[in-house]
């Protein structure tokens, strides 16, 4: 549905599984899990592997904080965007590298769920992408001791409210791993 012309395919987006962004994470492990499962699904059937990796003044490119946690590795002929922003598109070459590709439709996993996962899935519809919401392979840590919600919630939250975004032409959603379709 996306108002993309020419954009049939679909990409895996994976956004800033980095060691110092989800060591914390809520339910790491199983979430780490869920995006290999993906990742592993995505190239079995020839979707690309899109993936995004943040550095800032807190995460200087290079450190070992910086890298992609050791469970996932990404192969040397999928995309690697860099970012800064909590947008995935914002100021990066993330839009050329999809329309490169033809995809029109983004299945979304990663960290952090109230931060950079929002971020790009709302950067995304505005561009006029089709957004899912992998709501068992984003994770975020605890922020409650600073006034914010319990990653439980943050991911309850974005997870229900995802699934209900539209827009004029594009459609947001949420699914669980197991229900991944990467046709559409």
């Amino acid at each position: 549905m996306t108002t993309l012309d020419n954009r049939p395919n679909t990409a895996l987006l994976v956004v800033d599984v980095q060691n110092a962004v989800v060591d914390d994470g809520y339910e790491r492990d199983a979430v780490v899990a869920n995006i290999g499962g993906l990742v592993g699904k995505a190239r079995r059937e020839g979707v690309p592997v899109v993936w995004v990796q943040h550095s800032d003044d807190e995460l200087v490119r290079g450190s070992e904080e910086w890298r992609i946690v050791g469970e996932l590795e990404r192969e040397e002929t999928e995309s690697l965007v860099e970012k800064s922003y909590g947008d995935s598109f914002e100021d990066t070459d993330l839009e050329k590298v999809l329309a490169e590709r033809g995809v029109g439709r983004l299945v979304v996993v990663g960290a952090e769920t109230d931060a950079c996962i929002r971020s790009t899935l709302h950067g995304a519809i505005v561009r006029g992408y089709d957004a899912t919401l992998v709501g068992d392979a984003h994770t975020t840590g605890d922020k409650s001791a600073s006034g914010g919600i319990t990653p439980e919630q943050a991911i309850a939250h974005t997870n229900r409210y995802w699934r209900f975004h539209v827009a004029p032409g594009r459609k947001g959603g949420t699914v669980m791993s197991e229900d991944v379709d990467f046709t559409g």
